[in-house]
């Protein structure tokens, strides 16, 4: 397969870094072109990686025509874009109009109600990928959407856990947590800044199967949580994301509600409700004097996820929630991945959080070169079959473990577990 990925911040590097060491012998990888509007980026994570199928290009992911330009020259079969989902719309276009594969992370950005934001929707995350369904499936072509770790992965686990762990399905809870810290720094982004506050300060959705889709209030609902792996108990509150258009759209026969829930912090929380306030959000409006929007200069000041990787200390983990019942038993289980920062430093000399992300899209390229996943239209992660995701992360070494959590199901494994060691 000849890869373009467009972007090489840090998710792009990180993806980079694990393809290369997956398959150093060009089993599935052919060609890995690692593009970026900051040529000396681009160069940079070639220079690291030293593999001469991984070559750097300069490209404005903005102008079609150069990243069309970039595609033919390489002959590329999949744009990969790595970039932030205001390019979505770009690249999920230029990837049709040449007739190739595209894959992303995240879905094209949403556009909360102008008048009652907190209670309709508008302009829906992937709304404008989700309407190409039905031509890029007429032009036998796939895009792969939302094949991250959130997106992504946790849409795997519901799939895999509706499929082995349950006879019907009633709730899919996405959690995000973590306990990271970054050394000499008081506030820190560990992904994309940008994307951060689009997430978490955008009306998020909630979809039951007898409302569809709505909006609340952004932080509401806080829950208590406890993350494996030596985490512990974090506050879990509403936020805007990708799994709550996708599930519905993939699964919604399946189930009867979707939440996703961020373990953020109520000093995080503050800093994005005081950016909010003094308008540092705005995306639209320019500074006096300049081109720049003033979330522009929040993302040129404030400490990149590249720059802080390796002063953050701690761990972070997402997971899916399912409930439903089991021979005739309540049962809830949470499959999770966690990523250790130091570890993924010394392993790919990139911090958990764009790890954690970068090794699903390599993971899903590689199903998509081997030919074991398979498909044409607009697609999620949650499409196709999940055994041959969790099989091939065990190769990775990225782990993914089962909680099985307390409910009638395991109290009665629980009583089984203890007669059965009894000699009859």
């Amino acid at each position: 397969m000849k890869i373009l990925m467009v972007g090489t911040g840090g998710v792009g590097e990180a993806a980079a870094k694990i393809a290369a060491q997956r398959d150093p012998k060009g089993k599935w990888i052919e060609l890995f072109v690692l593009s970026d509007y900051d040529l000396s980026r681009a160069e940079s994570v070639a220079a690291k990686i030293g593999d001469a199928r991984f070559l750097a290009e300069r490209v404005n992911a903005r102008n079609q025509e150069e990243v069309i330009a970039l595609v033919k020259k390489h002959q590329a079969d999949l744009l990969f874009n790595a970039c932030d989902p205001s390019f979505n719309e770009n690249l999920f276009d230029v990837a049709y109009e040449c007739g190739i594969q595209y894959m992303d992370m995240a879905l094209t950005l949403s556009v909360p109600h102008p008048d009652d934001p907190y209670h309709k929707t508008n302009i829906k995350m992937g709304d404008y990928q989700f309407a190409a369904h039905e031509n890029w499936e007429k032009k036998g072509l796939l895009a792969l959407v939302g094949v991250g770790m959130d997106p992504g992965a946790a849409n795997v686990f519901a799939r895999f856990s509706a499929n082995h762990y349950f006879d019907t399905v009633d709730e899919i809870s996405i959690k995000d947590g973590g306990n990271l810290v970054a050394e000499g720094y008081d506030i820190a982004f560990g992904f994309s800044i940008w994307t951060t506050i689009d997430e978490c300060l955008n009306p998020p959705f909630i979809w039951e199967k007898t409302k569809g889709i709505y909006t609340v209030e952004p932080f509401s609902d806080p829950e208590l949580f406890t993350f494996p792996d030596g985490i512990g108990e974090q506050e879990l509150v509403n936020v805007e994301h990708e799994e709550l258009v996708m599930i519905p759209r993939f699964m919604g026969d399946l189930c009867n509600k979707v939440t996703f829930k961020y373990g953020l912090g109520s000093e995080f929380i503050t800093m994005l409700k005081n950016l909010r306030a003094l308008r540092l959000d705005d995306k639209h409006t320019k500074v006096k004097g300049t081109n720049l929007s003033p979330r522009d200069v929040v993302g040129m000041i404030a400490p990149s996820p590249v720059e802080i990787a390796d002063k953050l200390r701690g761990k972070v983990c997402v997971g899916t929630q399912v409930t439903g019942k089991k021979d005739g038993l309540d049962r809830k289980v949470f499959i999770y991945q966690t990523t250790d920062t130091e570890a993924s430093m010394e392993r790919i000399g990139c911090g958990a959080v764009v790890a954690q992300t970068a090794y699903n899209p390599v993971m899903a390229m590689e199903l998509l070169a081997t030919g074991k996943w398979k498909g044409k239209g607009v697609l999620g992660p949650e499409c196709f079959n999940p055994d041959d995701y969790i099989k091939l992360a065990d190769e990775y070494d990225f782990y993914i473990g089962m909680m099985e959590l307390e409910s009638e199901y395991k109290t009665a494994a629980n009583k089984e577990a203890l007669l059965s060691v009894i000699v009859r």
